[in-house]
């Protein structure tokens, strides 16, 4: 019998209370009776995004409310600008290039973050832009990049800014309507802790401006439909109606702790996890750490896929190794939603365990220590 710890930066664990709403009786989703908890999640939701703008809520992952947002406000021929640093950053333009777009590309070397001014200087060059997509934290690296600073660029022209916030948002600070973001888009299984399947975009007035003359082809993902169907209290088409019941109790949660507390906890836990990581050797990788999850590099002569594999098969420990060009180089730890401080101690032993098991040099119980240090510090 194999006890899990989910420790990955999506999905993530899912405290039993959400997770028994589940288990409810299903109800009909064109009811008086969910319309008041669709109601309730649709608040919630903008208070977890620090907004006043409408936040659609769509039965997808966190890339399908991507999708919608590039073809809610594209037209063919249209200019957009991607300012990437990871392989996340890297998805927009994919999205787009599908659709026929050829977007304008920044990117940052994967480790770095975004660098604003190349984004005004492109704004400057090309007045013609009509959005900019980036990303908040990117979790292929680990970094985060600087959102307030963009979106006052962004805010200053005609363009929309569109921030990928699927792994930040409840986790790190996000200020949706302070750092001027017209979009931003989420999932439900990372900072919500909830099960995969629920995607959510808000949606500033500027941006509804420009989704009103978009010419992209949509109907599932059409943005009009679903901003007037919340006018009812209900999505156009079937909704996870026990995603939505679950996520109503997991926002009350965030709620009763404070979304202020839940990001100054995240930073905890962060601060903590990357401690452990420097008292093992292990060197910390990105050069703006975020808040959700810490990357470090792989050993030299160490095989980071059995790092992975390793960890999960004997202890059930489920951390994230590199994706794409940091494939085997990098690991990730988690450390939002219901991940909580145990979670670090076991996450930090087993991986001493494991490293010693591959030949790595280290003394035992260093990272623990570590942890335990920055976590009294409180």
């Amino acid at each position: 019998m194999k006890k899990h710890y989910l420790l990955t930066p999506g999905p993530t664990p899912i405290p039993p209370e959400v997770a028994l709403k589940e288990a409810l009786p299903i109800l009909h989703h064109r009811t008086s009776e969910f319309g008041a908890i669709f109601q309730e999640v649709e608040e919630g939701l903008k208070y977890v995004y620090q907004t006043k703008n409408d936040v659609l809520i769509m039965a997808a992952s966190g890339t399908g409310a991507m999708e919608s947002s590039v073809i809610n406000l594209l037209s063919p021929g249209d200019n957009a600008l991607v300012a990437s640093c990871g392989n996340f950053g890297e998805r927009w333009a994919k999205i787009m290039e599908a659709y026929g777009i050829k977007p304008t590309v920044i990117a940052a070397e994967w480790g770095k973050t975004v660098n604003s001014v190349e984004i005004e200087k492109a704004l400057k060059a090309n007045p013609k832009i009509k959005a900019v997509y980036t990303t908040f934290t990117e979790t292929s690296t680990g970094v985060a990049n600087d959102i307030k600073a963009i979106g006052a660029i962004v805010a200053a022209t005609p363009a929309v800014l569109v921030v990928d916030a699927i792994s930040g948002l409840g986790g790190q600070e996000f200020l949706t309507d302070d750092w001027k973001v017209d979009v931003a888009v989420a999932g439900s299984q990372k900072g919500l802790m909830l099960a995969p399947g629920l995607a959510f975009a808000s949606v500033s007035e500027k941006a509804w401006k420009v989704a009103e003359t978009a010419k992209l082809p949509r109907f599932y993902w059409d943005w009009r439909k679903m901003r007037k169907s919340l006018a009812t209290k209900e999505t156009p088409f079937t909704p996870a109606v026990t995603l939505i019941v679950a996520l109503s109790e997991a926002i009350k949660m965030i709620k009763v702790v404070g979304i202020e507390n839940v990001w100054k906890e995240c930073r905890l836990l962060a601060r903590a996890a990357r401690a452990g990581m420097r008292a093992i050797g292990l060197e910390l990788f990105g050069d703006n750490p975020c808040d959700v999850e810490t990357s470090a590099k792989v050993p030299a002569g160490v095989d980071g896929g059995k790092i992975v594999k390793m960890l999960r098969e004997e202890y059930g420990v489920s951390i994230a190794g590199g994706q794409g060009a940091l494939k085997g180089k990098i690991i990730r730890f988690a450390h939002m939603g219901y991940i909580q401080k145990p979670d670090l101690f076991v996450g930090f032993a087993c991986l001493e365990m494991v490293l010693i098991k591959l030949g790595y040099k280290l003394e035992k119980g260093k990272s623990v220590a570590a942890v335990q240090e920055e976590l009294l510090k409180g």
